[in-house]
């Protein structure tokens, strides 16, 4: 009996060697942002300026910041944008702008997604060539909104943002898509605005990530507003794990959570922190943390955080050959991280 029971004790404790992980995904990025200008006007927006009162990214001073940024680990540049109107007589100039800083990012070796706001399938085609990925955040699917946060803003009406990923899904761009909780809608438009992103996925198989951002009140936001609870976003990672495609990965933003809501929303279904910079543009008064501290929150509770290029292995073959060539270089210095 004495040896059975040792049998048994070493193959428990092999069985705790192998098992895998907890792996919480991030990318090392930096946000540039072409302009703030833009022609909606959502209530909660903590980012815009007028059209016209932004003056536009300087490619000359970008130049030289761009080495810098890879220099010091940066693989992902975030391009995000304000939306110059579409019809506007700026907007091929807009456009060529976005490129022109893709562009720079590339020839810098750095990884460029955009999010611009709604594109026509033109401006899409045109984006992909320097782009690794692209997003655009469906926010909620319910029309209701466009009679209050949404009043006077164009581009947010629900069938506007749903075509943008199905064009995406046309075009083969790896895309990450996501919701903003909080705005006033239910749990059952979650459900909705969920289910609307994983019929387009599987169609396409395209999208690489939900975001689920909880509204957190800023300081220049146009009308007051609350913000999400942490509970109601544990509830929100639960309901994603149940009505996305398990491949789909969810992602939450560290900076507008707490230590344990953090936690709590890893242990719900959440695997992914995002793209970190020092500075969150579209939530200005949340820094985010860094990847050290995050490790050391999470750490204890027997997760690893590892960094991830904006665009997911599954989706290398996609890209356009040059794109692809940079990309296998980021995979094999991760690798020896």
């Amino acid at each position: 009996m004495e040896q059975a029971t040792g049998v048994e004790e070493d193959s428990s404790q092999r069985s705790a060697i192998v098992q895998p992980p907890r792996l919480v995904t991030y990318s090392f990025a930096h946000t540039l942002v072409p302009t703030y200008e833009c022609f909606n006007r959502c209530t909660y927006c903590n980012f815009r300026a007028e059209p016209g009162r932004s003056p536009w990214l300087s490619l000359s001073d970008l130049a030289q910041q761009l080495p810098l940024l890879r220099q010091r680990g940066v693989c992902e540049v975030l391009v995000l944008s304000g939306e110059v109107a579409p019809g506007s007589p700026r907007r091929a100039d807009w456009l060529h702008h976005i490129r022109q800083i893709c562009e720079l990012a590339l020839e810098a070796g750095l990884l460029p997604h955009t999010n611009a706001g709604p594109l026509n399938r033109a401006e899409m085609a045109q984006l992909r060539e320097v782009n690794v990925s692209m997003g655009l955040m469906v926010e909620q699917v319910t029309p209701k909104l466009l009679e209050t946060v949404h009043r006077h803003a164009p581009s947010k009406r629900p069938e506007v943002r749903l075509n943008q990923l199905i064009q995406a899904g046309e075009l083969s761009i790896p895309f990450t898509t996501g919701l903003l909780l909080g705005l006033g809608e239910t749990e059952a438009d979650w459900v909705e605005s969920l289910g609307a992103i994983a019929t387009i996925h599987h169609h396409y198989g395209h999208i690489q990530e939900v975001i689920l951002q909880p509204h957190s009140p800023g300081q220049r936001q146009l009308q007051p507003g609350m913000a999400l609870s942490e509970l109601a976003l544990i509830r929100a990672v639960q309901l994603a794990k149940d009505h996305l495609p398990p491949e789909i990965a969810i992602q939450i933003p560290p900076n507008l959570v707490s230590p344990a809501g953090l936690l709590a929303c890893l242990e719900a279904g959440a695997r992914d922190l995002g793209g970190l910079s020092p500075i969150d543009e579209v939530n200005p008064d949340y820094d985010h943390p860094t990847p050290e501290s995050l490790r050391d929150a999470i750490a204890p509770a027997g997760w690893q955080l590892r960094p991830r290029l904006p665009v997911y292995p599954q989706y290398d073959p996609w890209l356009p050959t040059p794109l692809r060539s940079l990309v296998k270089t980021w995979r094999n210095s991760l690798t020896n991280l």
